[in-house]
């Protein structure tokens, strides 16, 4: 299938201050939730692991698609997977058998390339895993979605982008960090991406080329990137260049598809939480991504 190549920046009406509840690290981060209905193994160290969530036993197969996602925290080892369950169990009951790898993290032996490496194997792992463990749920031939929150949208785009869309239907990016130089030298995370990739940009420049996702870009991956304008943790602003630098024009690469959609008032947090209102423009996002790749009803 051919997309066409477009940015769209768009504001989600209903998302302002006044009806989206400003969401913090500790509502997110430590909410109780659903453990996972399975639990696969990708890699011999104890991070080497993916939770699984299945959609109910109900599902059609030929609506039950693979969902990859990939939990944020500035590639720190203070921040699990554990956050995104609920995140998780949600997109479960819509019908998405969603996989959620933990990886190796910086202060855990990860960093830079290994966090990215674990990322890369737990997403060519999950579908056969899945389909091992819980036959009948997927087809592991299916192409299937990203998603990724803050250094997880850097990472989901990382792995999506080089695995290509033979195997990638669509990267949905959640207040992504994209640019490592622009994050550095705003010292975000308070210094995250320096502890990541080991230093600074005119340190370690090749570690910086390496682990560029906007240097992928174009790519035949539709990539959707959604950021709140109070996002205090990963400035919009670099979700901002993004659009800008692949805005449409005459010369612009057949394929690309880079959706940019900017969420007024909402904070970092309030898009990988279940109970927010912004929640509610991922899930369109996933939703049309999922629609790309159905076959037409009989």
């Amino acid at each position: 299938m051919m997309y066409s190549h477009f940015v769209m920046a768009a504001t989600l009406a209903s998302a302002t201050r006044d009806n989206v509840p400003s969401v913090t690290s500790a509502d997110v981060l430590d909410r109780p939730a659903e453990p996972p209905d399975l639990v696969l193994v990708y890699a011999e160290h104890p991070d080497g692991v993916i939770d699984v969530y299945l959609p109910p036993a109900e599902t059609p197969l030929s609506r039950s698609q693979l969902l990859v996602a990939v939990h944020g925290g500035f590639w720190r080892q203070a921040y699990d997977r554990t956050h995104l369950r609920s995140l998780a169990a949600a997109l479960a009951q819509r019908g998405y058998v969603v996989a959620l790898p933990e990886y190796r993290r910086v202060g855990g032996r990860g960093g830079w390339p290994t966090t990215a490496y674990d990322v890369e194997a737990a997403v060519q792992a999950a579908a056969a895993g899945v389909a091992t463990a819980a036959p009948n749920r997927l087809d592991p031939a299916d192409p299937f979605q990203l998603v990724g929150h803050s250094a997880g949208g850097h990472l989901a785009l990382w792995a999506g982008l080089r695995a290509g869309a033979r195997r990638i239907s669509g990267i949905v990016a959640l207040a992504p960090v994209t640019d490592l130089r622009y994050g550095a030298e705003h010292r975000i995370g308070s210094g995250a991406v320096q502890a990541f990739l080991g230093g600074g940009p005119d340190d370690v420049p090749e570690n910086y080329a390496a682990a560029a996702v906007l240097d992928t870009l174009p790519s035949d991956v539709p990539v959707t990137v959604i950021h709140g304008t109070d996002d205090d943790a990963v400035p919009v602003e670099m979700s901002r260049r993004l659009a800008r630098r692949y805005a449409v024009d005459e010369d612009a690469p057949t394929g690309l598809c880079l959706r940019y959609l900017e969420l007024d008032g909402v904070d970092h947090f309030a898009l990988i939480d279940p109970l927010s209102d912004a929640f509610t423009t991922v899930v369109r996002s996933l939703d049309l991504a999922r629609s790309w790749t159905e076959p037409p009803p009989p």
